[in-house]
């Protein structure tokens, strides 16, 4: 299970913006994924492709939903911005984790809509 993770993570998920995957931008890659299967933990960093990224937060959901998709519900997700990457890192990093911010986020059906097209397998 945890030799697969990393590719659970990032592999296939499209960015919101461009016609590439979060992979092929370099937003996450293998090693900004941390796994503690002892802990039952997963902390994944993402460098969103500028400063000022409007998208960073629906990437870290995209992040988010994979895992929760993917992963048995005992283990604890960290999703954050790589320290220093976007202009306000503090207030996405602060949404990305509170539990409620997260579950409102996924009541809302367009933002559904574009986290599961980000998430949708690619047959390229």
């Amino acid at each position: 299970m945890v030799a697969s993770l990393a590719p659970c993570v990032y592999l296939d998920i499209k960015d919101p913006e461009h016609p590439y995957s979060l992979e092929e931008l370099k937003v996450i890659t293998e090693d900004a994924i941390e796994v503690d299967d002892t802990k039952s933990h997963v902390r994944v960093a993402f460098t969103p492709t500028v400063e000022h990224c409007s998208m960073a937060t629906v990437i870290g959901l995209c992040l988010r939903v994979k895992l929760m998709r993917c992963l048995p519900p005992r283990y604890k997700v960290d999703i954050s911005v790589a320290p220093g990457t976007h202009a306000t890192e503090a207030a996405v990093n602060k949404q990305l984790n509170d539990k409620e911010r997260v579950a409102a986020a996924l009541e809302n059906p367009n933002l559904v809509d574009m986290v599961d097209e980000c998430l949708a397998p690619s047959y390229e």
